[in-house]
C-alpha cells in the first residue's frame, strides 16, 4: 500500500497562503485559508460505446478565506494567488466584503458570532491505495471495464445491455490558521455493473455499486459482482407487483444503509436544528428506536468514500454516535451551526467547493452491526420479504416521514425463500415507527459510497452509508 502524494499545486502556493493569513489576522480576531486542489474522473462503457470524462463539477483549483470581525465571518473565495495579489486580496476583503453587512436590508441584524476555537494542530495525513489511476492508464482501465461488461454479458441468456462504470476523485486541501497548519490527500474510487433485459416493450434493471477509499483495485469488487447481476435482471423479467402492506423485511447491507441514510440522516444536521425543519431537536435524549439500533456518522474511523482528516472549516474529524440503543444522542453539525446553538462542532461542515458555502453534512453513516446471522433472520419470517438494491430515497426531516425505492424483494415463507420476486418495490412509513419495529441486526458490516449526497437539490458532497442485515417490520408498495 502506498500514500497518496501532496499536491505539487499547493505546496507551491503554500508560502503565500500562509502570508495572508498572517496579514489577515492582523486585522481580523480570526482568519483561516482552505485550499482545494481535486481532480474527479469517469469511465463508462456500454453497448453504446466509451465515454471518459473529466467531471468539471468536482474537479476545482482555489482557496476560500474567512475573517472574523468580532460581530459574524465573512468568506471570500479565489482562484489564485502570488506575492503580488495578496494586497489585493487584502483589499477586496476590507474594502467590499466586510462593508457589505451595512447594505442588509432594512428590518434585519447581523446574528452575532463567537470567536471561534483555533487550538494548534498540525499535520500532513494521506490515504492509500494499492493501483492508482493515473499509473494504470485510460487503456487498461477500459480494458479492464470491457472485460467485466463481458462477464455480465456472458453470465445469463437474454440480456440486451450491460453497463460498467468507474469513478474516482483525487483530492488534496490545506488549511491555514493563526495556529493549525492542516494538510490532507484522498482518493476514492466507485463505480458499477449494471444490466438490463427485455419485459413486455420495457427493460428490467438490476445493478449493484460501492466504493473504496483506494485506487483502482476497486475494479475487482465489480468483478465479482458481474455475474449476480445479470442473472438478477433476467429473474426479473418474472418479477410481481408488490400488494401494498406490512411486511416482516429483512433488509441487505446496501438497503440498511438507505435507511440509515434518509431516516436519520438529513433530519440530525444541525443547520436544520438552527431553522427548525428538523424534528429530531425535540428528541434528544428521547427513545427514537429499537434499542438494538445504535447509528453514528464518522469521518475518522471507517474507510470509505465520506472519509477525511478534517472538514472544510477546519474542524478535525470525529466519530459521531447519533443514536445509541435506541436513544437519540446528539446530531452533527459545522462550526457556525454549533455556535448558534451553543453545542461542540462534529467536523462536518462541507463544502460542494472552494466556491460554496459550508453546510453540516453526513459523511459515512451507518448502523453498527448486532449478534444475528442473515439465515437466522430468513428463518425467523413467517411471511414476508427480503429486500436489496435500492435505488433511491427521500425524508422529510421536518415530520420524520420516508420513501425510498428499492429494486428487488423476495418473497419469504416459513423461513424459507419461494423463488418469487417483487419489483419495484416503495418503502415508506414513520421514521421511530420503522427504526422501533427492529427486532435483529445482522453480525457482519458493509458500507457503499457510490453516490453523492446534496443539501435538497443542490450543494452535492461524496458521502457512503451502511450497515448490517436487518430485520425490522416495513411497509411496502
Amino acid at each position: 500500500m502506498r500514500e497518496v502524494s501532496s499536491s505539487v499545486f499547493l505546496r507551491e502556493r503554500k508560502p503565500f497562503l500562509q502570508a495572508l493569513v498572517q496579514a489577515l489576522n492582523e486585522r481580523y480576531r480570526y482568519a483561516s485559508v482552505l485550499a482545494t486542489d481535486a481532480k474527479t474522473y469517469m469511465y463508462r462503457m456500454s453497448k453504446g460505446g466509451v465515454v471518459i470524462m473529466e467531471d468539471k463539477r468536482f474537479s476545482e483549483r482555489g482557496f476560500v478565506a474567512r475573517v472574523y470581525d468580532g460581530e459574524g465571518y465573512a468568506e471570500y473565495s479565489f482562484n489564485e494567488i502570488d506575492e503580488a495579489m495578496i494586497p489585493s486580496i487584502l483589499r477586496k476583503i476590507d474594502d467590499e466584503l466586510i462593508p457589505f453587512k451595512d447594505a442588509k436590508p432594512e428590518m434585519t441584524a447581523v446574528l452575532k458570532r463567537k470567536l471561534m476555537e483555533d487550538t494548534a494542530a498540525s499535520f500532513v495525513k494521506s490515504t492509500t491505495y494499492e493501483i492508482h489511476p493515473d499509473e494504470m492508464g485510460s487503456e487498461a482501465i477500459v480494458e479492464r471495464l470491457s472485460a467485466i461488461r463481458e462477464k455480465a454479458l456472458n453470465s445469463a441468456e437474454g440480456l440486451v445491455d450491460a453497463i460498467t462504470m468507474v469513478s474516482y476523485q483525487e483530492i488534496h486541501k490545506l488549511f491555514l490558521s493563526k495556529n493549525r497548519d492542516l494538510e490532507q490527500n484522498i482518493l476514492w474510487t466507485a463505480g458499477g455493473v449494471f444490466a438490463m433485459a427485455p419485459k413486455q416493450g420495457n427493460l428490467t434493471r438490476s445493478g449493484r455499486s460501492g466504493s473504496v477509499l483506494g485506487g483502482m483495485e476497486f475494479l475487482d469488487k465489480l468483478d465479482e459482482k458481474a455475474a449476480t447481476i445479470a442473472k438478477t435482471a433476467v429473474e426479473l423479467i418474472s418479477a410481481e407487483h408488490m400488494i401494498p402492506g406490512e411486511y416482516e423485511c429483512v433488509c441487505s447491507p446496501s438497503v440498511t444503509g438507505m435507511i440509515v441514510h434518509e431516516a436519520f440522516g438529513h433530519g440530525v444536521e444541525m443547520d436544520m436544528f438552527v431553522k427548525d425543519r428538523a424534528l429530531a431537536k425535540e428528541y434528544v435524549g428521547k427513545p427514537v428506536a429499537s434499542e438494538l439500533v445504535t447509528m453514528r456518522d464518522t469521518a475518522s474511523d471507517l474507510n470509505d468514500a465520506g472519509t477525511y482528516f478534517f472538514d472544510d472549516e477546519g474542524t478535525l474529524a470525529t466519530n459521531t454516535v447519533i443514536i445509541e440503543n435506541g436513544i437519540l444522542k446528539t446530531g452533527i453539525s459545522d462550526a457556525l451551526s454549533a455556535d448558534t446553538l451553543g453545542t461542540a462542532p462534529t467536523g462536518n461542515g462541507r463544502r460542494e467547493s472552494f466556491q460554496r458555502k459550508a453546510y453540516t453534512r453526513m459523511t459515512n453513516t451507518v448502523f453498527d452491526p448486532g449478534t444475528s446471522t442473515v439465515e437466522e433472520m430468513i428463518a425467523s419470517v413467517k411471511y414476508g420479504m427480503l429486500l436489496d438494491e435500492p435505488t433511491s430515497g427521500m425524508e422529510d426531516p421536518k415530520n420524520w416521514g420516508i420513501q425510498c425505492m428499492v429494486n428487488v424483494a423476495r418473497e419469504i415463507r416459513d423461513g424459507k425463500l419461494t423463488g418469487r420476486i417483487f419489483s419495484p418495490i416503495v418503502l415508506t412509513g414513520y421514521v421511530p415507527d420503522l427504526l422501533k419495529s427492529i427486532t435483529m441486526m445482522g453480525n457482519t458490516f458493509e458500507t457503499s459510497g457510490s453516490g453523492f449526497c446534496g443539501k435538497g437539490y443542490k450543494e452535492y458532497v461524496k458521502v457512503s452509508d451502511g450497515g448490517p442485515w436487518m430485520k425490522a417490520t416495513i411497509r411496502l408498495g
